[in-house]
């Protein structure tokens, strides 16, 4: 993190102190507990659902961490390791030990429900991070996960509006896989090409699903659908794939397979990724500021702790980078869920970045480095003038 971004983590922390310490008494939050306080008395506790996508423990974990410490708050947490049953179990653990807030990225939104339960129980506020969890009484902190589909297809889509495509999909159990990035991959004209047949899906109609979004099951799953197409005569024009992970499983596919390689989605902005972006093996990752995403979290925990109303949260102005900030202003709205569930939120915004504009990521301080992103890219590369060649 550059100094300037840690600047404002402080310079809001200190807001947080002098709210904190204002009042000894509170309004209960809208989950039924949180409590009064200084920051110091704060204890937040975070379930990570994985540490095996490098975000993670590189970025969102980081900031939230910071944001909260530098408030003279407790950061704990516990990676349950893809696993529902470690999850619910991390999640009784974090309660024991004190935690006055749970950020929870639920492995499975579903799944996690009696955990979640049992922080309301014990008065524990909950914040849904990045992804849904259909609870009325959670706050749902996330990037626009419709808008991240609609770049992502609008992009392959403006390269390539016509031809053979793959849909590689994340995991089932997550509302981001299943629900907001085909909705968003809808909105930028998918399924009207499909209905007038400029398009073809090739593979499954509603598109290969990616247990865990792991990369190695999106290589198998990509592999067979390659051996299907090229048995039938037909070729691969373009591939949305839902994230990262899931592109990077593609690409070692179409490697392993000598294929080309056409026009391919992603996004969370990778090391691995950016590079593929830079040397021509995917074509646009969308960049979601995890950073940004982390800070929003860690105030909001801190806030929470401090007896704010979830109602009434609020980011401090520029507290959150312009670029990506909520576009409905930093007051929290409500979030109409796929079931028809009404939850507090804050949407922040993301970033489409091709080769031509890999300089936003550089310039940005990401954690994937100019080094990172421009490993092994030559002058014949669609990233070359980034990369100063």
């Amino acid at each position: 993190m550059d100094i300037r971004r840690l600047a404002v983590i402080v310079g809001a922390a200190a807001i947080v102190v002098s709210a904190c310490s204002s009042s000894a008494t509170s309004a209960p939050t809208a989950a039924g507990g949180g409590g009064g306080g200084t920051a110091s008395d704060c204890v937040v506790g975070v379930s990570w659902n994985n540490f095996q996508q490098p975000r993670w423990a590189a970025a969102d974990k980081p900031n939230i961490q910071q944001t909260v410490e530098a408030a003279g708050g407790t950061y704990i947490d516990a990676d349950a390791n893809l696993s529902n049953e470690q999850q619910l179990t991390d999640i009784d653990s974090l309660i024991n030990q004190g935690a006055k807030v749970l950020i929870l990225l639920a492995q499975d939104t579903e799944a996690v429900l009696p955990g979640v339960q049992k922080a309301k129980d014990a008065g524990i506020p909950v914040i849904a991070y990045d992804r849904l969890i259909e609870d009325p009484d959670t706050l749902y902190i996330t990037f626009d996960n419709v808008a991240v589909g609609e770049a992502e297809a609008k992009a392959v889509l403006d390269k390539v509006p016509t031809g053979n495509y793959v849909l590689i999909k994340g995991d089932p159990g997550d509302p981001n896989a299943s629900t907001f990035l085909p909705q968003g991959w809808d909105n930028a004209g998918l399924a009207d090409k499909v209905a007038s047949g400029d398009i073809t899906i090739l593979g499954p109609a509603e598109g290969t699903f990616t247990d865990g979004w792991k990369t190695e099951t999106a290589q198998k799953n990509m592999e067979a659908i390659i051996d299907q197409a090229n048995a039938s005569n037909q070729t691969i024009d373009a591939i949305l794939a839902e994230n990262d992970s899931t592109a990077l499983g593609v690409v070692a596919a179409l490697t392993a397979k000598g294929y080309n390689f056409p026009p391919l989605s992603g996004q969370d902005g990778d090391p691995a990724n950016l590079n593929n972006v830079a040397l021509g093996k995917q074509y646009v990752d969308v960049w979601k500021n995890a950073n940004e995403l982390g800070k929003a979290a860690g105030q909001a925990a801190l806030d929470l702790c401090a007896g704010t109303a979830m109602a009434d949260l609020s980011l401090p102005d520029g507290f959150i980078d312009p670029s990506v900030a909520p576009t409905a202003g930093n007051t929290v709205q409500d979030f109409t869920t796929p079931g028809g569930t009404v939850v507090k939120s804050f949407i922040l915004q993301p970033t489409p970045i091709t080769a031509e504009t890999l300089d936003t990521v550089i310039n940005a301080g990401w954690w994937a480095t100019k080094d990172d992103i421009c490993k092994g890219v030559t002058a014949s590369d669609p990233g070359a003038k980034a990369c100063g060649l």
